[in-house]
């Protein structure tokens, strides 16, 4: 028994036989790639933000109100209750 057993009944998909064995070996590599990376202390390893050698500038965030909820609605094709309202998306 493998650590990915009943999981593809979170994304509720149905794979074939021949899929499976696709999808197994494919997800088998990632948890062998996965236990290579137990091997290495990283501990003093510093968390990497960036891959570019720039610094982070970052501006105080600061509440503002710009727009009251009327004058954001007033612009949406429908609305309900204060709120947008959209097409529904799922059945």
């Amino acid at each position: 028994m493998n650590s990915f057993s009943g999981y593809e009944n979170i994304a509720m998909i149905e794979p074939g036989d021949d899929e499976r064995g696709v999808l197994k070996a494919r997800f088998d590599e990632i948890a062998e790639s996965f236990k290579l990376l137990l091997k290495y202390d990283a501990s003093t390893v510093s968390p990497l933000v960036s891959v570019f050698d720039v610094p982070c500038v970052l501006r105080e965030d600061i509440s503002q109100k710009l727009l009251s909820r009327e004058e954001l609605l007033s612009g949406a094709l429908d609305s309900h209750d204060g709120y947008f309202k959209v097409p529904s998306t799922l059945e």
